[in-house]
């Protein structure tokens, strides 16, 4: 394929005879491409990941991680749920009122439920993100403060371009392996102050752990769209998660008896919110966007994140890890730019 081709989306127009240029029916106007709705979705979802780290953090006084992941995948789940039940039935509606059409006689196109292996994959997805990430991030978070978190989770980029130059081949460029030493060495000065100067070394780890089951998430997802829609992709994917929580359901019920109403609506909060709407907008993003497109919009979410956490926890960053934030992000920058 020409640059043309690639650039038009299509084969690059021939030339004919004067004849066959009169005869040929002109071509619609191109507009130009709708990206604001891409554009609105990625927003949400920074602005909803980046409140989860501080709904984390408030409702993780009264919630242990497992139950906490628990109830907001609870949550999650159901808004799913209903988000698919909604859709599905205004589909069917939709293709009631077309029906004797030809777009209606003319052979559907969209894909079947997922099975075998691709159901399989979705599954092992939603235990990674929805299961493991939750409660790995939810730990940490009992150990150190949002923005620390934030920040240590935003290397998951850095993580995505090391894994496909060592799983899918890709070369190791000069700005990938400065972006990853510059990334590394702030995550060193976050891990060694702490992100309001005070650091804990499990809480550190465990908010790496989280990072490196993002970057898993990320790739797998991004894989499996080609085979499913994100909504149905997301709902099956809760409700593994879900399912893998479960054995946290009788802590969850007694610590429900004794929370705070304020931590159960902020764990509510984190599972309609920053999960069932954060992860619709970011597999509709994913589905249209690259991988390392839509990662790089992830890089908001820190700097929400710091600015949340310290208007409304009072988290104030000490200097050496704002400069320790600010080499992460460049670095992440620097290795997932093109």
């Amino acid at each position: 394929m020409t640059y043309l081709e690639t650039v038009a989306g299509g084969p690059a127009p021939t030339r004919g005879t004067a004849k066959e240029a009169r005869t040929r029916a002109p071509a619609p106007p191109a507009g130009p491409p709708r990206s604001w709705p891409i554009v609105a979705a990625a927003g949400t979802t920074v602005l909803l990941w980046a409140s989860a780290f501080v709904g984390i953090r408030f409702a993780g006084h009264d919630y242990s991680p497992g139950t906490m992941a628990l109830g907001r995948m609870l949550a999650a789940s159901i808004g799913l749920s209903a988000f698919v039940a909604v859709t599905a039935a205004l589909r069917r509606r939709g293709g009631r009122s077309r029906a004797g059409t030809p777009e209606a006689d003319a052979p559907a196109r969209r894909p079947g439920a997922p099975r075998g292996r691709t159901l399989g994959l979705i599954a092992l997805w939603g235990v990674a993100w929805f299961g493991g990430y939750n409660v790995a991030l939810n730990a940490a978070e009992r150990l150190i403060d949002a923005g620390t978190a934030a920040l240590l989770v935003s290397v998951a980029p850095i993580l995505v371009a090391v894994a496909a130059v060592l799983v899918l081949g890709e070369r190791l460029t000069r700005r990938l392996g400065v972006g990853v030493t510059v990334a590394f060495a702030g995550v060193a000065l976050i891990a060694a102050s702490g992100f309001t100067g005070q650091a804990d070394e499990m809480g550190v780890a465990l908010a790496v752990l989280s990072a490196v089951l993002y970057a898993f998430g990320v790739l797998l997802q991004k894989r499996l769209l080609a085979r499913v829609d994100a909504a149905t992709m997301t709902w099956l994917g809760a409700l593994a998660g879900t399912v893998a929580l479960l054995p946290f359901a009788p802590a969850l019920l007694d610590e429900l008896a004794t929370a705070p109403t304020a931590a159960t609506l902020g764990m509510l909060y984190l599972g309609v919110f920053p999960t069932a709407i954060g992860f619709l907008t970011w597999g509709y993003v994913l589905s249209r966007w690259t991988a390392g497109r839509t990662t790089a919009a992830t890089y908001l979410v820190p700097p929400v994140t710091v600015l949340l956490s310290w208007t409304l926890l009072g988290e104030v960053p000490a200097l050496l890890a704002l400069l320790g934030g600010a080499l992460c992000l460049t670095g992440v920058v620097l290795a997932t730019r093109r």
